[in-house]
């Protein structure tokens, strides 16, 4: 039975274990010091021309949130998100247990609005409500859409004008990337927030994240947040080593590239058997409306998630590809449909 319920069930692309083997026997320095990470911090700067920024590596996106958030905010101080937001729904109210409110704004196709961001800030006024300081939002989106370059301008522009941070959470920002309509590029990500991290655990990686810091006031004392949460790795080499093969040679926007492709063409024969996506996703994640009836028959030989009832007939179901889904694995479930 093939998997299409996530991209992160394969352990990961030949050439990151391969190089992890290469330096199994290496003694590097411990908690992220080491000269495998300093190189891989290297080459994601270079790729997203981020200057100044500063990169921790962390295992997994979870963790990656929780710590950033707890670095940014104060007990009084609040999250804004989408009601469909990864941190809000799927992370186990981390956030709030660690002492911070989400804030949620209802969305269309899981994009959050300047408008949105205004509202809530607007609607809390004084001491005996929480403070909104960080907008959180995720690219691509938990609907699978894609902010244009536009719009993720203007988010960071009612941020700055609101004085709030403006973080986005990248575990798929590869396939985000490389969607067919982006048009934002790798170069403009330092531009367009405070903080947001690249993700690894879902593009070919066996773990890891590396969170990137643009803002100063974001930067003092980091590490010890890593370490207070237990994302001070002490083989911290490890994930370095991850991200230095992914990004040396461009193989992380070649798997995003792939999975999107793969995703695209069931997509695409989706579409010409007249079924209907909910909505409108060019990457790796899509959403189309099935008749109950054939979701038990796909379900004897393909793994998925239904996502949504739609009626008593037809329920929304979701198919995620990932750098490892090969076109026979596309084309039985086609020949399904």
């Amino acid at each position: 039975m093939h998997s299409f319920k996530d991209d992160y069930s394969e352990l990961g692309h030949e050439r990151v274990l391969n190089d992890l083997l290469k330096i199994s026997r290496k003694q590097l320095a411990g908690y992220g010091l080491d000269s495998v990470s300093a190189e891989a911090r290297e080459l994601i700067k270079d790729c997203f021309s981020l200057g100044k920024a500063d990169i921790h590596f962390l295992t997994g996106g979870t963790q990656t949130n929780l710590v950033l958030v707890n670095a940014a905010l104060s007990s009084i101080d609040a999250v804004i998100a989408a009601d469909t937001s990864h941190i809000l729904v799927h992370e186990c109210g981390s956030i709030e247990h660690n002492g911070n409110k989400i804030l949620t704004a209802r969305n269309s196709g899981g994009k959050l609005l300047p408008s949105n961001i205004e509202t809530i800030f607007n609607e809390h006024t004084d001491e005996h409500m929480v403070r909104p300081k960080l907008v959180y939002i995720s690219q691509l989106t938990e609907k699978g859409t894609v902010y244009t370059k536009q719009e993720l301008k203007d988010l960071f522009g009612i941020c700055k004008k609101l004085g709030l941070y403006f973080y986005i959470d990248g575990a798929r920002l590869g396939n985000a990337l490389e969607a067919d309509s982006a048009d934002t590029k790798p170069e403009d990500m330092g531009k367009l927030c405070d903080a947001f991290y690249i993700g690894g655990t879902k593009n070919g990686s066996p773990l890891g994240e590396a969170l990137c810091i643009i803002n100063e006031n974001l930067k003092n004392g980091f590490r010890y947040y890593l370490k207070q949460h237990g994302a001070l790795l002490a083989k911290g080499g490890l994930i370095g080593s991850c991200f230095k093969t992914l990004f040396k040679d461009g193989l992380y926007f070649e798997l995003a590239k792939h999975a999107n492709k793969m995703a695209q063409k069931i997509a695409k024969a989706l579409v010409e058997k007249n079924y209907e996506l909910s909505t409108c996703s060019p990457a790796n994640i899509i959403f189309p409306i099935v008749q109950n009836g054939k979701i038990k028959e796909l379900q004897q030989y393909f793994n998925f998630l239904t996502y949504e009832k739609v009626d008593e007939k037809r329920t929304v179901i979701r198919l995620v590809c990932s750098w490892a889904t090969t076109e026979e694995d596309t084309d039985k479930l086609i020949a399904m449909l």
